[in-house]
């Protein structure tokens, strides 16, 4: 699974997008990866692999070093999309 889609699997789950929930943490002065990741297990019921995802964008934004190029964990950049999915260009 690309990182693009563990993001999109997360918004699927929880409505939310990485926006909102950088927004949020945000709010909540969430800074610290093992209090971030707490906040999204707890409250939003993420498995692990979800969670990490979601603390990534929320404390290093859109940029990734891109490793993936081809095969099942592919992603098209090394930018993510976090806007959310209905935002997407089709």
């Amino acid at each position: 699974m690309s990182f693009q889609a563990y993001l999109d699997n997360v918004e699927k789950k929880t409505g939310k997008t990485p926006n909102e929930f950088i927004a949020m943490a945000k709010e909540k002065n969430l800074t610290e990866y093992k209090d971030i990741m707490a906040w999204l297990k707890e409250d939003y019921g993420l498995g692990t692999g979800h969670a990490k995802a979601v603390t990534y964008v929320i404390q290093h934004g859109a940029e990734f070093e891109l490793r993936q190029t081809t095969g099942t964990h592919r992603d098209e950049s090394g930018t993510l999309r976090l806007d959310g999915i209905a935002n997407r260009d089709k």
